[in-house]
C-alpha cells in the first residue's frame, strides 16, 4: 500500500493568493504616501503667528527677500503649481503657497 500525501503547497498557495488579494486595497491605501484631508494653517494660529507666517507673502514685514515664499521653501513639501501644500514647520499642515514664515529657507537646487 502506498499512502498519499495531500498537495499542501497548493493548498498553502491558494490561502496566501486569497489573503493577499483581500489585503491589497489596504495594502495601497497604506503605501500610497498620500495624506487625507489634513487641516490649513491659519494666521490666528499660535505657532504660525510666533514664526510671523502671512498667507500672501507681499504682506509679511519680516521678509527681506522680495523673491522668498513657501512654494520655494526647502521646508515646503507640497507640489509645484499647487495653491496649498503640507510644510514640515507646521506638521504637514498646509499652508499657501504664495505665504511665508520667519522659518523660511531657499530650497536647495
Amino acid at each position: 500500500m502506498t499512502s498519499h500525501a495531500p498537495d499542501n503547497s497548493r493548498r498553502r498557495f491558494i490561502k496566501l493568493t486569497a489573503i493577499g488579494l483581500a489585503a491589497a486595497p489596504f495594502a495601497n491605501a497604506l503605501l500610497s504616501g498620500t495624506a487625507g484631508a489634513a487641516d490649513a494653517v491659519t494666521e490666528a494660529d499660535p505657532q504660525a503667528s510666533a514664526l510671523g507666517y502671512k498667507e500672501d507673502a507681499a504682506k509679511a514685514e519680516k521678509r527681506t527677500d522680495a523673491t522668498a515664499h513657501c512654494a520655494n521653501c526647502g521646508l515646503y513639501t507640497g507640489k509645484a503649481g499647487d495653491a496649498t501644500g503640507p510644510c514640515a514647520i507646521f506638521q504637514n499642515k498646509l499652508v499657501t503657497a504664495n505665504g511665508w514664515c520667519t522659518a523660511w529657507v531657499k530650497k536647495a537646487s
